[in-house]
């Protein structure tokens, strides 16, 4: 029997010594052992406790495609984000998950989604109206609240009450950053449950859901049909021709909530960024624009609309709001030579593969050009939705909503840089820091 390669080690020692600075960004201690130990390294996070962090692209395409079926999520989603959001598509596993998976895909194919798209558009155009011209200001909380209105509206239409999406965003926003706080100090664990401050954030989560119920409620007894989301989410049904369950249908709706409008509003504020750096990009999404405004059709415009979907595909390759990839093998694997014991914590880490020296060309530039024959090219490197049969399953519903976004925004403003560098804040998803922008309007 052949000997198996051994895996790099970082010690738990080095993981203790720069635990602070892994507090507040893991990646630049990533990216320096990906430079030293190589594209697989084991970093040891407690005595017997280690996380395989990986940006070894042929071993991603391996682990959630061609053997997906030995790999399932870890506990950081289907326990730790569980209890805040429910067993939804996003943290369930197994049968339940292709269930799910299966009765909800056509409620998110293009064709069901372009019913969404005018609505969609109005909404994002209301949202910036709240732009000030001539100063500085942080777009983030702008985009922030564009995104999750777009997710509500799409969901709801006019059926949720303000003040009620207000406390679901707040709610949904608090309880990210207490699980960040779990998951970055788990030898806090013990403070959080006896201080009531982990009990104080699944009564947030209690009372989402008790909006959310009411929200469900007054749609199934007014009789009325909008052809949004929930329309579409109350009639889909299993193969035994039953549709869910209440608690199942609050759960998805969490899930979309919290997938749905956080990763958008991180890749269009760090896509806006990287245009104020590149104004010559503007020009040409401006100029695309120019030529689409006449068409009717928000669909045709989103198809047609080549240079701006360059643009955000650029932007998720230097940020994606998703930027790691959890898996755990069922069973004992091997791979290139490599033992992997079964329960193994793997982390795909997308933000060292869209940057892989060896991958890309100048892989540290904003080159949006390097798209201009869309991301098919690169489906064994790029993962902004992730990949495999699990894949996110609202890429469509996001890439449209981009599209609409930086087309209008560019078509009304042009965009000026009040910031150095772009800074990031690695939560559960890669968040912008001081995204200080300037807008001045077209003439």
């Amino acid at each position: 029997m052949s000997s198996k390669k051994e895996i790099p080690t970082v010690p738990l020692h080095r993981f203790l010594k720069h635990s602070l600075e892994i507090l507040k960004n893991p990646l630049p201690f990533h990216r320096q052992n990906f430079n030293e130990k190589g594209d697989i390294f084991r970093l040891k996070v407690g005595f017997n406790t280690d996380v395989l962090f990986i940006r070894d692209t042929a071993f991603a395409q391996y682990v959630l495609q061609k053997n997906q079926k030995n790999y399932v999520k870890s506990k950081i989603q289907t326990e730790d984000l569980v209890k805040y959001v429910g067993e939804g598509l996003l943290t369930s596993e197994g049968e339940k998950w292709k269930k799910q998976r299966k009765m909800m895909q056509p409620a998110f194919h293009k064709k069901q989604l372009e019913n969404l798209l005018i609505g969609m558009q109005d909404t994002i155009v209301s949202e910036f109206k709240k732009i000030k011209t001539d100063q500085t200001i942080d777009v983030f909380p702008i985009l922030n609240d564009l995104a999750f209105q777009t997710v509500v509206k799409s969901l709801f239409t006019k059926a949720a009450r303000e003040n009620d999406m207000e406390r679901l965003q707040f709610i949904t926003e608090a309880n990210q950053k207490m699980l960040v706080k779990e998951l970055r100090q788990p030898y806090l664990g013990w403070w959080f449950k006896s201080s009531g401050v982990l009990k104080k954030h699944l009564n947030l989560s209690n009372e989402a859901r008790t909006i959310l119920k009411g929200i469900v409620e007054d749609r199934k007894t007014s009789g009325q049909r909008f052809g949004d989301l929930l329309d579409m989410l109350l009639e889909t049904r299993y193969d035994d021709g039953k549709g869910m369950s209440e608690e199942q249908l609050i759960d998805e709706i969490l899930i979309i909530f919290t997938a749905g409008h956080e990763t958008t509003s991180n890749a269009l504020t760090f896509t806006f960024q990287l245009l104020a750096k590149h104004p010559d990009w503007q020009n040409q999404i401006f100029e695309e624009w120019r030529t689409l405004k006449d068409e009717t059709n928000v669909m045709t415009r989103i198809s047609n609309s080549k240079v701006c979907q360059q643009v955000l595909e650029e932007s998720m390759r230097l940020y994606p709001p998703a930027y790691f990839i959890d898996r755990v093998n069922v069973a004992a694997d091997d791979f290139n030579d490599m033992h992997f014991e079964a329960g193994s914590n793997l982390l795909f880490s997308v933000y060292e593969i869209h940057r892989h020296p060896e991958l890309w060309e100048q892989p540290e530039l904003f080159l949006p050009e390097r798209f201009e024959d869309g991301g098919r090219q690169f489906s064994s490197q790029y993962f902004p939705f992730g990949a495999g049969p699990r894949k996110c399953i609202g890429n469509n519903f996001a890439m449209f909503e981009m599209i609409i976004a930086v087309s209008e925004l560019i078509s009304k403003y042009k965009i000026h840089a009040d910031f150095d560098t772009i800074e990031i804040t690695p939560l559960i998803t890669l968040k912008p820091k001081n995204a200080f922008l300037r807008f001045e309007e077209r003439s």
